[in-house]
């Protein structure tokens, strides 16, 4: 299925048009593909793009232009939410504007998900996970990058996997929030079918998004998703992206030399949950499944759902994401600005990024060549038999 996809979209990728751009801010569209300049994120015009894919359209909003041989961070939200829903407000966190402004910055809404987005007509076939995952190789075709950084959470994380495991030559790392790369047993179909029944589709949708804990405790939060879900984004596109993310099949990977021929993510992955977190036994069972030389795991205490993560406490993962960068080579030194021009990481911290460098060559600079993974040989020779896959917690 794969390989078919692969050749299908490759073949569609030369007869795609592509809409006009649309500048989100009056004013400030002035182009930055000739500067080297970083520029913060107020200086910068976010634009929104729909791109014909060959399953059907693609909202994307971009920040910036292609530098060098840097990657581009592509985004995908999860089921219920969309780009703004998010990621907003971590991407507006401060330290996090620090490591943008390095980047060009994607942000992919699934189709029929984005604001003000047009309903899909009665019998529209949405498109499967696989098919998702197939009409991103259109943006990286159409914005010019060489490959991505992709920050999936749930259902986006699923995508984004899925992405690297068809494309692999197009992700050059991922981080994967909430993800759970099994499908459904008939049990748990049966008990969404019958949660549908009983349950309005933004209680479903929370229920996903949250912990029972945090449904009862943080209730401000998590009111105040209910009425964005049930409002922004439209309910008839929505079920059907839910209907298609609960039929989803497994993710077809195993750690090498655990089964002939395993499929794995050739990129470096981080991993992230929150202390049980609805997906926590899902990430752990991914975790188990990849390669541990290029694998780090966080597991972080004080949040839980991945919307009380990236709301409430966005410092946690722009920190982990910070030494994730730094172990693929792309961000020299890392400073904090709460301190005075230190870069003092905390000490979960320092582990964490002890386990990225370990397996992954750092080069000098954010503009140096593209970093080289590790092959299993170099990383045993440099540490020994060891782990490299990590719980964090912090």
């Amino acid at each position: 299925t794969g390989l078919l996809l692969q050749e299908m979209t490759m073949a569609g990728l030369h007869e795609l048009r592509f809409t006009e751009e649309k500048p989100l801010l009056r004013g400030q569209d002035a182009e930055l593909e000739n500067s080297d300049v970083f520029l913060s994120a107020a200086d910068t015009d976010w634009k929104e793009h729909d791109i014909e894919t060959p399953y059907g359209l693609l909202h994307v909003v971009i920040r910036g232009s292609p530098k060098g041989n840097r990657p581009a961070i592509l985004t995908y939200h999860d089921v219920g939410l969309n780009h703004k829903l998010c990621f907003n407000t971590f991407f507006n966190y401060e330290d996090m504007q620090e490591i943008t402004k390095h980047f060009v910055v994607c942000h992919v809404d699934a189709p029929g998900q984005q604001a003000g987005a047009s309903q899909f007509p009665q019998g529209y076939q949405y498109p499967s996970m696989d098919q998702l995952a197939a009409m991103l190789p259109s943006v990286v075709q159409h914005f010019g990058f060489k490959y991505v950084i992709g920050i999936g959470v749930g259902a986006g994380a699923y995508v984004l996997a899925k992405f690297a495991l068809i494309f692999p030559d197009l992700v050059e790392g991922l981080v994967l929030m909430n993800i759970d790369p099994n499908g459904k047993g008939w049990i748990d179909w049966a008990a969404a079918k019958l949660s549908g029944l009983t349950s309005t589709l933004p209680d479903t949708v929370l229920s996903h998004l949250f912990s029972q804990e945090e449904l009862v405790n943080n209730t401000e939060l998590v009111q105040s998703y209910r009425q964005q879900i049930g409002s922004v984004v439209n309910q008839f596109n929505l079920q059907l992206f839910l209907n298609m993310y609960n039929s989803r099949r497994d993710l077809d990977i195993n750690r090498p030399g655990t089964v002939p021929n395993a499929k794995t993510l050739r990129c470096p992955v981080m991993l992230v949950v929150g202390d049980n977190a609805p997906a926590e036994e899902g990430v752990v069972e991914c975790n188990s499944k990849l390669d541990p030389t290029n694998t780090t795991f966080l597991k972080a205490s004080g949040w839980q759902g991945a919307p009380s993560a990236l709301s409430l406490q966005p410092g946690k993962l722009t920190e982990a994401f910070k030494y994730f960068l730094q172990g693929m080579g792309y961000i020299a030194h890392l400073k904090d600005r709460r301190l005075s021009g230190g870069a003092v990481p905390s000490a979960s911290m320092t582990r964490l990024a002890r386990s990225r460098t370990a397996s992954l060559t750092s080069a000098s600079s954010v503009d140096g060549a593209r970093p080289r993974a590790c092959t299993h040989s170099e990383s045993t020779e440099a540490m020994g038999q060891i782990n490299h896959t990590m719980e964090v917690s912090c």
